[in-house]
């Protein structure tokens, strides 16, 4: 198993609350990266380059402050679409290298100059995958790591069986690996490092929190 250097020793559980649109916020972000797991959200959470820039400013100023426990924080990531139909990914991007966000996100695209320019400052790049193809294809760009979207999780899902797709990845990619859907409890994390995964991608139990942007009916139903 394979831990980056930047988050040994950062974290209390290994686990990330996955990017969700219209899910994940700032404080959903800094909630999590203050209890010791990574917080993430989607760029395109904001309508614009500059809402986003705007966003990252606020979570970078709220991580900063002194946390009473004396903990420092987990590092906070971002999704980043890289698929030819957003159209603010150099825009984007050009915020992603200035902030200097610690772990990038990719989904729908495995693309060489993202990787570089998130090397270009020791930033850590995760990719989204559902299937052996495409791991191959992000791993031979240089991702720090792959993020497999089993059958059963939101957003991009996966049809197959995690114990499945886990066998067919784990024994020849020497990266950071992360399991994805129908995680939910610390049974669920245990199983996915048992198989293989350094870190476990948790959505939907982080909908149901106080610092989610989920609506209260929604809060209420989960």
């Amino acid at each position: 198993m394979t831990m980056p250097q930047q988050l040994q020793g950062r974290l209390r559980l290994p686990i990330i609350s996955a990017p969700m649109f219209l899910g994940s916020g700032v404080d959903l972000v800094v909630g999590a990266c203050r209890a010791g797991v990574v917080g993430t959200f989607p760029a395109l959470n904001l309508r614009t380059t500059e809402d986003f820039d705007a966003w990252l400013t606020q979570i970078e100023t709220a991580l900063a402050e002194p946390d009473p426990s004396g903990r420092p924080p987990a590092p906070f990531g971002v999704n980043f679409i890289v698929h030819h139909t957003n159209k603010r990914i150099e825009a984007d991007l050009g915020q992603i290298v200035a902030h200097e966000v610690p772990i990038v996100i990719t989904s729908l695209g495995a693309a060489r100059e993202v990787v570089e320019a998130v090397h270009s400052y020791g930033g850590l790049v995760f990719h989204d995958v559902t299937g052996v193809a495409h791991a191959r294809k992000a791993a031979a760009v240089g991702v720090d790591g792959l993020i497999l979207v089993s059958a059963g999780a939101g957003g991009h899902a996966g049809s197959l069986n995690p114990f499945a797709l886990m066998a067919e990845v784990r024994p020849w990619f020497e990266g950071t690996i992360l399991l994805a859907g129908c995680l939910s409890t610390g049974r669920d994390v245990l199983a996915a490092r048992a198989m293989g995964a350094d870190l476990a991608y948790l959505g939907t139990r982080f909908i149901a929190t106080e610092e989610s942007m989920a609506s209260d009916g929604y809060r209420e139903m989960i």
